[in-house]
């Protein structure tokens, strides 16, 4: 069975509860491989955000690859994948992104990711934001790829921060087709129709 792959990329901004939400979903798809990458500032903010230590969110990964691993498969265009999400994404990192400088993995995995022409998803956690920021996500979003800052939708009423952060994770995996039922309900009008 080929399984389709996905890059999970994870930097020291806050919301580290995305990129680990992400890998638990997908460790229970059997049809999915999670390709992750952590900064060492993530580690940093995972341990602090979360009480999870490098071991702990190793073992939701199918694979998982060293930063500064550039000879990584990731790091390659003829390693197929559907594409890359950076959850959370700092702004060094979007910056890196935006100007396609591939100084560590996660940088160059969504370089590529960008020149393949394969789905690139960056999950923000900034604000307010200041014209540099704007400018990098514009840059990203004209090279084909997504800026999705995790804001909640509040038609969903959700009252809980695991609701909420559910929704946007699923709305994410959504886009790379990923079987995301029971993750969020799709807005169907004031009347429940589409």
């Amino acid at each position: 069975m080929n399984k389709k792959r996905l890059v999970i990329a994870m930097t020291g901004a806050t919301g580290a509860i995305y990129g680990v939400r992400m890998l638990q979903i997908l460790k229970d798809l059997p049809d999915w491989e999670a390709h992750l990458v952590i900064s060492s500032a993530g580690l940093v903010n995972l341990k602090y955000e979360l009480d999870m230590d490098r071991a702990t969110l190793y073992q939701l990964a199918d694979v998982t690859h060293g930063i500064n691993d550039i000879a990584s498969c990731i790091a390659s265009g003829s390693f197929k994948t559907e594409g890359v999400v950076v959850a959370p994404c700092s702004m060094k990192t979007l910056a890196a992104i935006a100007h396609g400088f591939g100084d560590n993995l996660i940088s160059r995995s969504a370089d590529v990711a960008l020149k393949e022409r394969r789905k690139t998803v960056l999950v923000p956690r900034e604000t307010p934001l200041n014209l540099a920021h704007i400018r990098n996500m514009a840059a990203v979003t004209e090279m084909g790829g997504i800026i999705f800052p995790p804001m909640p939708a509040f038609y969903n009423k959700s009252d809980s921060l695991m609701g909420m952060v559910n929704e946007g994770v699923g709305r994410i995996l959504d886009m790379f087709g990923v079987n995301v039922e029971g993750l969020y309900t799709p807005w169907l009008g004031l009347n429940g129709e589409n």
